[in-house]
């Protein structure tokens, strides 16, 4: 057995960008894009200033988060340990872009599918060594081959002083550094000036030198510039917000019904039988829709469920929105044939598949294992008090068109659920986690995204709340206020979420 890493003598590189060459050479990689490049930072003042290099790629984890989350096995191990990938698998979901702490995959914009560095297997095969190590001129990149104990690289690995990037991911990385200044390996304690003096185009996702403030304090954790390195697009945006909220909206409507269920009406035709599966059934698609569209390769979704790698929560989520949409199915039947016994059977895993269906995604940010602000605990029961908002919300929107029973059960749903995201959001806010995690919540909250999460708050949170407290001390019936007050949840919701994702994704990986 054989497993292959790379041992990078920082020591030795000159930043020649020869292997960054090679490498677009070799596997003919367009424009904008790179599967193994090298990064400058410079440490200390003039005149005691110096620069440094390392080499950015694949790390060829032992246990690669990118294999666990691709729903489509594109991404594999091969014989020699080499985690490689398979171009007619991808669906391009972008999902291993962001489960990879080392920013190492892509999406290639020739052929819509994730791609990174593969160590050259193809020359591996043919016992030729990888592009990158044959042109580098100092011999700073070096093969290892960690099965086998005479491998003079392994050695030396053993003996000297070396370091892996984000070794607290516990990814089991097979990319040793030699000689590598750790403000290089950890991208959180660097920072890029303003001054014009980068050497690539950067985007909003670069973090900037701040400026000092009237005391000539900056970021405390901020001990070097970026001189060089590469742009990285935000991978997931507002339409996986929306799809947060569209299955949101889908799960909390059939929980709503379930609870109209276990107060006695059963027997409410329309308002319980068929308009919420009916409501459900649609935003179900809509989900669909957007979770399709966000593909990279649309055309590939079927492979979902014809390739399956069931340890992908994409994958399980598919299935679970597959189940609930077939009980939402069955229970508009019975509605119909207006039978409310069938619909007391169904109401437990109506209200099972609902709760799933809205919450399931935590488990899939879980997985995310780049984005530590998604690995909160609190995640799942954040996603299924949203669900109980939206669900109280789009009941409270049918009561204007049609009779609801149990009117004010439902306005005190909508504030009990608002309650619960207000408190928990307010716990995670608090949270003095990682480092990763507190600049995430730092762009939230102060940063870039601060707009959307603090509209998102007043229109999620604030507004509907005063909307349900006055209708349910005025004692009065009139359902407007209420529904206003759900439309407004429903797009702070949206706002929201989609400061949560972005936030995720603001912290530099590389």
């Amino acid at each position: 057995m054989t497993r292959l890493g790379f041992l990078l003598d920082s020591d030795s590189c000159i930043g020649c960008h020869a292997c960054t060459i090679a490498c677009k050479s070799e596997h003919d990689v367009p424009l904008g894009v790179n599967r193994t490049w090298v990064k400058y930072i410079e440490t200390g003042t003039f005149p005691d200033a110096s620069r440094h290099f390392s080499v950015m790629r694949c790390n060829q984890c032992e246990d690669a988060p990118c294999m666990t989350i691709c729903p489509t096995n594109a991404l594999f191990r091969a014989d020699n340990g080499v985690v490689d990938f398979q171009d007619d698998n991808c669906i391009g979901c972008k999902s291993c872009m962001n489960a990879c702490p080392y920013d190492a995959l892509y999406i290639n914009p020739e052929t819509n599918t994730a791609q990174k560095c593969n160590f050259c297997n193809h020359r591996v095969e043919m016992d030729l060594a990888p592009s990158c190590v044959v042109v580098c001129p100092t011999e700073a990149i070096k093969v290892v081959d960690f099965d086998d104990p005479n491998d003079a690289n392994l050695k030396l690995i053993g003996r000297e002083d070396v370091a892996v990037r984000s070794p607290e991911q516990n990814t089991k990385p097979k990319v040793y550094y030699k000689g590598a200044d750790q403000a290089s390996l950890d991208p959180t304690r660097t920072k890029i000036s303003a001054d014009g003096m980068i050497w690539a185009d950067t985007t909003a996702n670069h973090r900037r030198l701040p400026e000092l403030d009237e005391h000539g304090h900056g970021d405390p954790g901020v001990v070097a510039r970026t001189a060089y390195t590469t742009s990285h697009k935000t991978t997931w945006d507002r339409m996986v917000s929306g799809y947060l909220v569209t299955k949101a909206i889908a799960g909390g409507i059939m929980l709503m019904a379930t609870l109209m269920i276990v107060l006695g009406h059963a027997d409410e035709q329309a308002a319980v039988g068929v308009v919420p599966p009916m409501v459900a059934g649609v935003f179900l698609a809509i989900t669909g829709v957007l979770l399709i569209g966000d593909l990279k390769q649309p055309g590939r979704f079927l492979f979902l469920l014809t390739r399956s790698n069931f340890s992908s929560w994409l994958v399980k989520g598919a299935y679970v929105l597959g189940a609930f949409a077939a009980v939402c199915g069955l229970w508009w039947i019975f509605g119909l044939a207006d039978v409310p016994n069938a619909l007391k059977v169904l109401a437990i895993p109506a209200a099972l598949l609902g709760a799933a269906t809205a919450g399931y995604t935590a488990f899939l940010f879980a997985q995310c294992e780049g984005r530590d602000l998604w690995q909160t605990p609190l995640l799942l029961p954040l996603l299924l008090a949203r669900a109980v908002v939206a669900g109280s919300a789009a009941y409270a929107v049918l009561d204007v068109f049609m009779a609801i029973p149990s009117q004010r059960a439902v306005w005190w749903s909508l504030l009990g659920g608002l309650a619960a995201v207000a408190f928990l959001t307010w716990v995670e806010l608090q949270s003095h986690g990682s480092r990763h995690v507190e600049l995430a919540i730092a762009s939230m909250t102060t940063g870039d995204q601060k707009q959307w999460f603090r509209l998102g708050n007043i229109l999620g949170l604030v507004l509907p709340a005063l909307c349900a407290i006055v209708a349910l001390a005025g004692g009065g019936d009139s359902p407007i206020l209420v529904a206003l007050g759900g439309l407004s949840a429903v797009v702070g919701m949206w706002l929201s979420e989609t400061a949560f994702v972005r936030a995720g994704q603001s912290v530099p990986l590389s």
